[in-house]
């Protein structure tokens, strides 16, 4: 402490560390950090340190041997299963790669500018890039959220993501892509429950799927035909990550919308390839319903239990008898099961309608139109369950163009003309959440967006391609049963009548009017001669 005259300086001791202390310090914190990343990171670091081995045993030829041989059999192991070569080795060494020199080096940059980045207590604060899951066509990011973020915030940005990153997809889940694998033989309760730990709910985490290479280019080629069909996992298209996507047929409607030449007679046409082998044998009826004359579907007729493209009044009654029969499974499997099992005793009815907007909207007789409508509505509201299913495809997703779009639980959107248009078929944020099937180019004839009941994330995939004489081929190998027609007669019931039930008691009601307002009208009509 010094002073001069009135002023007075106070200086507070200063204690200094010796060089040795602070070089210790940092030494400790160094090493510190250096075995956090070493156990955050086993494979890199048991790598190493096998790679350090055997160049201090036995030199360049203790790396040189072992590298080239482990090459040999991943070369092999490709050939034998290239599935399981990409989700073991080749996928995770990849996406390791990815992480380090293509997503961490412009990831602070891409954050902010995306305005995914914040300011807490003075400091940027940014989203957490934990992993990077390769495989031959997308990247898939797991990140962790800045405390307070929702992933409709990185949905919202998901263009900007994008071509942040040098690609021109971006779609953003809120739970990790794909359904938990299904576990059979030996140790099966141990990958289970590694399953349950994975495939855990996280809500702090989002995940990016950057769209690398863009697998639906080529053309589909058509599935095989099973023999008996798996009505909860149907193949007809190929997803982005190059595995098939199936769909869920059992107990579910399904609407396709799309364009013009958007393709969706692949959609349509994937779907009764895949049926083939039900048909044949009776398991499934095919009703099918053809506006345009016959145009998309009388290549298949020998497939069809029932058939109507030219008359209006016949299609009607093509969906009449379909709620008939909607009727009478209701009266006979009421108070036994909740949902129909398929037999080739009780079949599966599936009533395709190609373009709905024509039975719906565009038909200039009023009456038929509301008959269409009244026995739409029936089997969309009560036919799942009874196993009298409907496959509609239309242009125009407008509410009144087709007023009960939202009892479709499977929707499916192709390229469309609007950007409204998506969330129309799709539902509400569709658009918002990476469906973008307004931007369709040119060359995406099939290609299209999925949404499943219960799953609010879109999926992008490609249907096959099934050509005219593919549809001869099935035609001739799959016909219907002859004795399809009738599906009533066929299992030798009839349709049960309604029980007879009694007017309910009505209780009588007084004049609308009051008395005295009555009086007076009736005075003036009848010029008081009442009195």
């Amino acid at each position: 402490m010094t002073s001069a005259g009135d002023l007075m300086v106070i200086r507070p001791k200063r204690f200094e560390l010796p060089v040795w202390a602070v070089l210790l310090g940092l030494v400790l914190r160094w090493s510190g950090r250096a075995v956090w990343w070493c156990l955050r990171h086993p494979v890199a670091t048991g790598s190493t340190l096998l790679a350090l081995w055997l160049y201090v045993e036995f030199g360049w030829s203790g790396l040189v041997v072992p590298l080239v041989l482990a090459s040999a059999a991943s070369a092999v192991w490709r050939w034998r299963d290239e599935s399981s070569w990409w989700t073991w080795l080749a996928g995770p060494l990849l996406g390791a790669f990815r992480r380090v020199f293509v997503y961490q080096r412009a990831w602070r940059e891409a954050m902010t500018l995306c305005r995914l980045a914040d300011i807490y207590d003075h400091r940027p604060v940014l989203p957490q890039l934990l992993r990077v899951r390769s495989d031959q066509a997308l990247d898939v990011l797991t990140v962790r959220m800045v405390r307070g973020q929702t992933p409709e915030q990185f949905q919202a940005v998901s263009a900007n993501l994008a071509y942040a990153f040098g690609r021109r997809h971006v779609r953003v889940y809120s739970e990790r892509p794909g359904d938990p694998p299904t576990r059979t033989g030996h140790g099966t309760w141990l990958l289970r429950l590694v399953d349950r730990v994975r495939y855990r709910d996280r809500p702090t985490l989002v995940y990016l799927a950057v769209v690398r290479t863009d697998a639906l280019r080529t053309v589909v080629a058509p599935f095989d035909v099973p023999a008996v069909p798996d009505f909860t996992a149907l193949p007809l298209a190929r997803r982005e990550d190059l595995r098939p996507w199936s769909l869920h047929l059992l107990a579910t409607h399904v609407l396709v919308g799309g364009a013009t030449r958007s393709g969706k007679g692949s959609v349509l046409w994937s779907l009764v390839r895949v049926l083939g082998g039900g048909i044949a044998s009776g398991l499934v009826r095919l009703w099918v319903i053809d506006p345009k004359g016959g145009m998309e579907f009388a290549l298949g007729r020998p497939m069809f239990a029932r058939f109507a493209c030219k008359s209006f009044e016949a299609m009607a009654d093509l969906l009449d008898e379909a709620v008939t029969v909607l009727r009478e499974r209701q009266t006979r499997l009421a108070g036994t099961v909740r949902v129909h099992t398929p037999t080739e005793a009780d079949p599966l009815v599936v009533v395709v309608v190609d373009e709905m907007a024509a039975l719906t909207a565009y038909l200039q007789d009023v009456e038929l139109r509301k008959r269409i409508a009244s026995s739409l509505g029936l089997l969309l509201s009560q036919g799942a369950g009874v196993g009298v299913l409907v496959v509609a495809a239309l242009q125009d997703p407008r509410k009144d163009v087709l007023p009960f779009r939202d009892l479709f639980p499977t929707r499916i959107a192709l390229g469309l003309t609007e950007a409204s248009q998506v969330d129309m078929v799709l539902g509400d944020g569709a658009r918002n959440r990476g469906a973008l099937a307004d931007q369709m180019p040119r060359w995406a004839k099939g290609v299209g967006y999925v949404i499943l009941d219960g799953t609010p994330d879109p999926m992008r995939v490609r249907f096959s391609y099934v050509c005219d004489d593919d549809i001869r081929d099935m035609a001739r190998q799959y016909p219907a049963p002859a004795h399809a027609a009738d599906i009533l007669a066929q299992v030798g019931r009839e349709t049960a009548p309604e029980p007879a039930r009694p007017p309910l008691p009505r209780t009588p009601s007084g004049p609308l009017l009051p008395e005295s307002l009555l009086r007076n009208l009736l005075d003036r009509d009848t010029g008081g001669e009442g009195r």
